[in-house]
């Protein structure tokens, strides 16, 4: 018996067919479409998508992940939209379900919930054999990782300054980061969704910072760089911490991108 394609807003999607049209506004899961063989029926993506760089040049862009151009998908006429709770506004959402027939909505929590998502995108789109591949690689990395025994270390992951941003314990970046024992400060739970799930903080008024060990300041959303890492070096507040900055595809970017993120990230932690 084919499995159920349920979504995570719950709703239930038939399979789709050959003449499925995609439009995605979700970078990592575009790369993931790829990587299930759907190259014809990608029709639509973010300025964001660029991953593979040699297959996502012909699609069409429709904007960003915030700011989309409606008229634009519209005039693809996509039968299928790929969205995430996280990075897709919800009342954009709302609109492109006027006229986009299936809107199919994503929300991976942890590393291991990308065995359900390479899942429902298979059923949908007939590409079940191959989810199955990804999903062998995937399980195969997570044995991996929970077969080392990594030491364990406080650590504050940033992605974004002024203000400073980090994230809450229950994003998918802490649960990548809890791979290789490394827990994120503060330890705070943000909730399903909100502003709550990426916490700003200061510098001067987080005595948790006192527990830090390694500061990471990650390549996405905002682009930290050696200028920024080397500031952070000089700033009393933080010293004797390790400060470093990190792939933040690697980390984020659930889909096909998690499999190799977790060898990045034991790469990281010395396991390799």
């Amino acid at each position: 018996m084919q499995p159920r394609a349920v979504d995570a807003a719950g709703v239930t999607h038939e399979p789709a067919g050959a003449a499925a049209r995609i439009v995605s506004l979700v970078p990592s899961i575009t790369e993931l479409l790829f990587a299930l063989g759907l190259d014809k029926q990608i029709v639509g993506r973010t300025g964001f998508c660029v991953h593979p760089h040699d297959k996502v040049q012909p699609v069409r862009k429709v904007g960003g992940t915030k700011a989309v151009n409606l008229d634009a998908i519209r005039a693809l006429r996509p039968t299928h939209l790929i969205v995430n709770i996280d990075e897709n506004e919800r009342a954009t959402v709302e609109q492109l379900q006027a006229f986009v027939p299936q809107v199919v909505v994503t929300h991976p929590r942890t590393p291991g919930d990308n065995l359900t998502l390479y899942t429902l995108l298979g059923t949908i789109f007939d590409r079940a054999r191959e989810a199955q591949r990804l999903g062998e690689a995937l399980e195969a990395r997570l044995h991996e990782a929970t077969a080392h025994a990594f030491a364990p270390q406080n650590v504050l992951y940033l992605i974004w300054r002024e203000p400073w941003m980090t994230v809450a314990r229950d994003t998918y970046i802490s649960a990548m980061l809890r791979l290789v024992n490394w827990h994120t400060l503060p330890g705070v739970q943000g909730g399903a969704t909100g502003a709550a799930r990426y916490p700003t903080l200061d510098f001067d008024s987080a005595p948790w910072l006192a527990h830090v060990e390694r500061i990471l300041l990650s390549s996405e959303p905002y682009r930290f760089t050696q200028v920024h890492c080397d500031a952070l070096k000089r700033d009393p507040r933080l010293a004797g911490k390790r400060i470093e900055l990190i792939d933040g595809e690697m980390v984020s970017w659930y889909g096909v991108r998690a499999i190799e993120g977790i060898a990045y990230l034991m790469r990281c932690a010395g396991a390799v």
